[in-house]
């Protein structure tokens, strides 16, 4: 079969053949594969310096994809699934077929694409469990999304309002993303491209929140996350998912504490297939019924080197890969 194939961390993959998978257990399925977003998981993973370690290369990379499933009782199945590429020894979503442990099996519902499963997944079930389970929004509250043009943002800002928010402001540095952003049913949008004055910064969150923000959805840190959190109301929750403005962010003390802040961290990792279900059967279904959308760029495999590159230095388009001639 054709892959998409990493033989050294920090360099992108190649396009080029690779042996086709073998389900070998009943715990195991091959899925012909139609759709592989590049994900930061997997640009983080090929750089050889994640939590998870140096991964064990050649290997095959997309901790996740869309397909139809192979052969058994699931046969003809369309399904999103998750892997472990990068992570583990083993392979992952960007070839034509992938062995995939069948509790990592997610239906797809009539009404989403294969390209549009495959760039809502694990990214949009963090937009919407960010809210949920991490900051216990509360109808009728305000929600602040920074990074609103990634795909994270992008699912954010729209479950927000999916999930009772009065007051939804997106803040992203380039026009495009912020009227993508409008677009999506934000009420107002920030730029905040000049982060040379924080103060300034932080008033205009303030004021496009009418007079603060109650949860903060933060795959952004650094400086404007430090603005940010000085816009949030007593009570508020600052929900971090990533750093990719910055590592470091300045909270000061008397400000958490006089108004009673919690600054909480969020992550993927660690939640059960279940979990991942439940949050990804509720987005289909909101994506079936036009409440959910995600803008992407679909992308031949065999041109897996120029996607890669592309959403590896910064584009907010997820790179959809799709295995075509």
């Amino acid at each position: 079969m054709k892959a998409a194939v990493l033989r050294e961390c920090g360099q992108p993959p190649t396009y080029g053949d690779w042996p086709d998978p073998v389900a070998s257990s009943e715990e195991h399925v091959v899925v012909d594969v139609t759709a592989a977003a590049i994900v930061p998981l997997d640009l983080l993973c090929a750089t050889g310096t994640s939590y998870f370690g140096q991964p064990q290369v050649p290997y095959i990379p997309g901790v996740q994809g869309v397909g139809v499933v192979r052969d058994g009782s699931r046969g003809g199945r369309r399904v999103w699934f998750s892997t472990t590429a990068g992570q583990k020894p083993g392979d992952g979503s960007m070839a034509e077929r992938a062995l995939v442990n069948v509790a990592d099996l997610v239906p797809i519902p009539d009404g989403v694409s294969d390209p549009t499963a495959a760039a809502l997944g694990l990214s949009a079930v963090a937009g919407w469990l960010s809210l949920t389970m991490a900051g216990e929004l509360r109808h009728g509250e305000t929600v602040l999304v920074l990074g609103a043009g990634g795909a994270v943002g992008q699912v954010a800002v729209q479950a927000a309002r999916l999930q009772g928010a009065s007051r939804v402001v997106a803040v992203a540095r380039s026009s495009d993303a912020r009227e993508r952003a409008l677009r999506h049913g934000a009420h107002a949008a920030v730029d905040n491209s000049d982060i040379t004055d924080l103060s300034a910064l932080t008033a205009t969150l303030a004021q496009a929140c009418d007079g603060g923000a109650d949860v903060i959805i933060d795959p952004v840190f650094g400086p404007t996350a430090t603005a940010a959190s000085r816009a949030l109301r007593p009570g508020g929750r600052l929900v971090n998912l990533g750093s990719a403005g910055g590592e470091v962010a300045t909270f000061d003390s008397p400000t958490i504490r006089s108004r009673r802040l919690k600054i909480v961290g969020y992550t993927n990792t660690g939640l059960a297939p279940s979990e991942i279900a439940t949050a990804l059967g509720s987005i289909f279904d909101h994506c079936a019924a036009g409440d959910i959308r995600i803008e992407f760029d679909e992308v031949p495999l065999s041109e897996v080197r120029k996607a890669w590159t592309r959403q590896r230095d910064g584009t907010d388009r997820r790179q959809v890969l799709v295995p075509r001639p």
